[in-house]
């Protein structure tokens, strides 16, 4: 398998999955509580904001997941944007873990959720600079 696959499969893959986030801009705040409560994180009280915050949050999952299937379709042409959305996902897992620890988050959260982004980030650049140009 080349890197132009590899990197068209991971693209799709992560997008995919980002795009699962969907559901929850749509979901009732009760079930959400109910999963809150599932991981281990307590109760879950409503708030206006909190309730915008997690929509808001999930929805920018959702359209980022588009993107990556989007670019996808011609990694070629949206190489730029790939390096780009690599680096952000390298430096941004990297933030999160630290946030996610400085915030206590349960320890499965914590290393599921900034290593995973980080290795998304560096996958994206490896893959994508190991493309042969057309």
């Amino acid at each position: 398998m080349t890197s132009r696959q590899m990197l068209i499969w991971l693209l799709r893959m992560a997008g995919a999955a980002m795009l699962c986030a969907l559901a929850f801009v749509f979901c009732p705040f009760a079930p959400m509580a109910a999963i809150h409560r599932w991981l281990g994180l307590g109760e879950l009280a409503y708030t206006p904001l909190l309730s915008y915050l997690i929509r808001s949050v999930s929805a920018l999952y959702a359209i980022v997941g588009a993107v990556l299937v989007c670019v996808s379709f011609d990694p070629h042409r949206y190489r730029p944007l790939i390096l780009l959305l690599g680096v952000a996902a390298a430096l941004g897992g990297v933030g999160v873990t630290i946030l996610d620890s400085v915030l206590r988050l349960p320890w499965f959260w914590t290393v599921a959720e900034g290593p995973s982004t980080v290795l998304l980030g560096v996958a994206l650049l490896v893959l994508v600079r190991g493309m042969r140009t057309p």
